[in-house]
């Protein structure tokens, strides 16, 4: 892995750079707070040492059950959730949910950064001192002792070691054969129709700005990007975080200011603990969803590469082969070395 040194005055300039974009993100949360209007406020239930979990949603009716059921169980106590223009009941199904607080909007997703702005706001007003979760509705984070030790556990013993971020390597779950061909249902769990990953092929590289460890690799390099791999999605995310107003999020969870927040995978012989976050994306409404984003194009800068994927999304194909592992549970992960148990123990 390939890791970066500055002299002391290119180090000095480079901080006060890096400080400098910071402010100006915050700047532009400050200003696009306006983007995004109340609708259900339920804040005043947050207790000092409530977890919460922030996410931008639109049109997640199929999965929106199973992902506040997965979350509540892990000790998640309030969710701050935007929605952005659902036409599927999801805005007043999460009005309904006593533990939700929900704001709307129809501004443009890729315009507020795919949603980091609005939520950005959130976790400036709101998230100060706690520990914020950040996730999208198809990703299920899972960690090592989940099944019997729950977020407070594991934050507890973060701080116990002086930790104040946690790292998820994003998965990509599939199922055999044609995508769009299972049986799904609200409220079920998807890994028992998802249940397949790719379990090598991942690498990694530490970025040259923010010094994240920065993974990619997996089914969706090996089908869609064999040809351009440089271009396949960033798997590393630092989903869970002690939050201070002064924290930002730079490109979605994958990169943080300040840069030692993106310290949060193994490096230089440190034993972190670290998650995976399993990508739920491939559930039988992927091709209806991809062949929305071709018309709404919110997801990605208008580039042929990303159209043509998404073009490949909505005709459904196998993303099986012979190499694929059935997924059983994050034992069988940290075996494999997609997340790791660290020193906890």
């Amino acid at each position: 892995m390939t890791t970066f040194h500055r002299g002391p005055v290119a180090e000095a300039t480079f901080a006060y750079r890096m400080r400098w974009k910071r402010r100006r993100f915050l700047f532009r949360i400050w200003r696009k707070r306006h983007q995004i209007s109340n609708a259900v406020d339920r804040t005043a239930g947050i207790a000092p040492n409530h977890i919460l979990c922030f996410s931008t949603i639109r049109n997640e009716m199929l999965r929106l059950p199973y992902f506040l059921q997965h979350y509540r169980a892990l000790g998640v106590q309030h969710f701050l959730i935007v929605d952005n223009g659902s036409d599927d009941g999801t805005a007043a199904y999460l009005a309904d949910q006593p533990d939700v607080s929900l704001w709307t909007t129809a501004h443009s997703y890729r315009l507020s950064r795919f949603g980091m702005d609005w939520l950005g706001w959130l976790q400036w007003r709101y998230g100060h001192g706690h520990w914020c979760l950040t996730v999208d509705a198809d990703e299920l984070l899972v960690y090592p002792h989940c099944a019997e030790r729950d977020l407070s556990a594991l934050t507890a013993w973060l701080e116990g070691e002086g930790a104040v971020s946690f790292g998820a390597l994003m998965l990509d779950l599939y199922p055999k054969g044609p995508l769009g061909k299972a049986n799904y249902a609200p409220g079920d769990d998807p890994t028992k129709q998802l249940n397949w990953f790719d379990a090598d092929s991942y690498r990694h590289q530490q970025h040259p700005v923010y010094d994240n460890l920065w993974i990619q690799g997996g089914v969706r390099e090996r089908v869609f990007f064999a040809d351009e791999p440089a271009k396949a999605p960033t798997l590393s995310k630092t989903p869970l975080i002690r939050w201070h107003w002064r924290h930002v999020y730079v490109s979605s969870t994958h990169q943080m200011l300040p840069r030692r927040l993106n310290h949060v995978f193994d490096k230089d012989g440190d034993t972190k603990t670290t998650g995976v976050l399993l990508h739920t994306k491939f559930l039988p409404n992927i091709a209806e969803k991809s062949a929305e984003e071709l018309t709404r194009r919110q997801h990605f800068e208008n580039s042929d590469l990303y159209q043509d994927y998404h073009r490949q999304l909505a005709e459904g194909p196998d993303l099986w082969s012979p190499a694929s592992q059935r997924y059983e549970g994050t034992e069988q992960l940290i075996a494999l070395g997609l997340m790791s148990k660290g020193l906890w123990v």
